[in-house]
């Protein structure tokens, strides 16, 4: 089959591009609703008198629904489809907005934080789904990453909206516009991108792959001449449709089950990826940054910007990840980032442990508090530019057809009940013993370096189908797809 043209090719990557960009504004409320609070957490709790625990629970909270609204998001995307889905998320989004911004109790505001937590569970799952499912597989790891370059920009415009509203304030705890708290200005302000993200899923065209998964192949065929006029479209159909044929041939209809501890093993490696990413200590720097920089002498207005510089960081770095997902792979990308993790954290470990007084009061002596902060930055810049977008790259490719959305699901739900973990411990942990809990983030980079060297297998340049045998159990004979000459998808 011959190649399609230069000019055929540039059009079908500016459809696919335009379609992955708006499949990630999911992935910009992911990042806008989970970071909001870190500018909100020291007003809420001098307004609500909140102790220790109390804030960390409220911080934390919208992570349970994050992993309930994940494990679900499987079960309503193969039911309904992948727009449906996006539609609710953006519906959950606008009413936590609301609802947290006017909270008039703690408990009020935990539970709208819980509602906007579903939100963010069910945008984890269907942008990464949905992108995986539109894109050819030459550009397939780049358009992925769109995903976090999403989750970091809107990570950044919540940090950015925070510090503008506290400044303009005079602080966070302080009135603003119509004598309600700039606080609560930093959530009601997420009503804006959830609306938009609402506006766009009204637009967007099914996933192909589950339109043939629910034996709708006409509507399959009309989505892929939109995205791909030229190529043979018959070849794509096909290749879904044998790879739900073998899926079934494997186990049971859509089974995640397996003999491998009662799930397959291929959902496992994906549980335990997601689970690695968050055991790193991420979003301790994205959700307790501002708290940390001020603890170590930094004021309110410094730590606000020093954490908006940190989300550019990560924005930057994550272009990067973009830039050589398809070059260079997944495998020594996720491998190099490791590494850098696991140092930057060793030497956080380190400044904390030289560390003088207790609580607020601690200051780090010399060099060390712009050690910290370097080593920091370090880590964020080894996370962004490699476990941050690949994890979700891997989450999109590796699972067969028939249990995509709900083994990525299921994978996503392990990874937001680890960044509770995460989340809710730090304050206790930290107030312990700041350098045990940076060592402890330190030996699980450690940990992730060795999983991906004998547990993860390179799936750059393969098309879905491909990739999903790369993962299957020893001993099974699954033949490989066939494939021709300028295979794109």
């Amino acid at each position: 089959m011959s190649k399609p043209s230069t000019e055929a090719t540039a059009h079908v990557s500016r459809k696919v591009i335009g379609l992955a960009v708006a499949g990630a504004v999911g992935g910009f409320l992911f990042g806008f609703d989970s970071s909001v609070v870190n500018g909100a957490v020291d007003a809420m709790k001098a307004q609500f008198a909140l102790g220790e625990a109390v804030t960390g629970f409220a911080v934390a909270v919208a992570l349970l629904g994050c992993a309930v609204g994940a494990y679900t998001a499987g079960r309503v995307a193969d039911r309904y489809g992948r727009i449906p889905a996006m539609k609710l998320g953006a519906v959950l989004f606008l009413v936590s907005a609301v609802g947290t911004g006017l909270s008039f109790g703690v408990w009020d505001l935990i539970f709208w934080r819980l509602v906007g937590g579903l939100g963010i569970g069910l945008a984890s799952v269907i942008a990464p789904a949905y992108i995986s499912e539109i894109s050819p597989r030459h550009v397939r790891g780049r358009l992925a990453s769109l995903q976090q370059l999403a989750i970091t920009t809107g990570i950044f415009a919540a940090l950015l909206s925070d510090a503008v509203l506290s400044n303009s304030a005079g602080g966070a705890g302080s009135e603003f516009w119509l004598g309600i708290e700039a606080w609560r200005w930093m959530f009601i302000a997420c009503a804006v991108p959830a609306a938009v993200y609402g506006l766009i899923a009204f637009r967007l065209p099914e996933s192909p792959h589950f339109l043939v998964l629910n034996g709708k192949e006409d509507n399959a065929r009309e989505v892929f001449e939109r995205l791909i006029p030229g190529d043979d479209v018959e070849r794509h159909i096909r290749e879904i449709r044998e790879s739900i044929q073998e899926d079934k041939l494997s186990s049971r209809k859509g089974s995640l089950r397996g003999k491998r501890f009662g799930l397959q093993p291929v959902v496992w490696i994906g549980i335990i990826l997601s689970v690695l990413q968050q055991f790193v200590g991420i979003n301790v720097i994205f959700y307790y940054s501002t708290t940390l920089w001020k603890a170590v002498g930094f004021h309110e207005k410094d730590s606000l910007t020093i954490s908006v510089a940190t989300s550019i960081t990560n924005i930057l770095v994550t272009l990067v990840a973009i830039a050589l997902v398809d070059r260079v792979g997944r495998r020594p990308i996720l491998l190099t980032g490791s590494i850098g993790m696991a140092l930057s954290l060793g030497v956080m470990a380190l400044a904390f442990s030289s560390a003088t007084g207790s609580g607020a009061n601690i200051s780090l002596p010399g060099g060390w508090g712009p050690a910290a902060l370097i080593a920091a930055n370090v880590f964020v810049v080894s996370f962004g530019a490699s476990w941050g977008p690949l994890v979700w790259v891997l989450l999109g490719e590796i699972f067969p057809s028939r249990i995509r959305a709900r083994a990525l699901g299921l994978a996503a739900a392990a990874q937001w009940i680890a960044n509770f973990a995460v989340t809710l411990s730090f304050p206790v942990m930290a107030a312990g013993s700041l350098p045990l809990t940076y060592a402890m983030y330190a030996a699980f980079a450690a940990a992730s370096f060795f999983f991906v060297m004998f547990k993860v297998p390179e799936t750059n340049g393969m098309s879905l189908e491909q990739a999903e045998t790369l993962f299957v159990p020893k001993g099974r004979n699954v033949p490989p797809l066939p494939t021709t000459a300028g295979d794109s998808h």
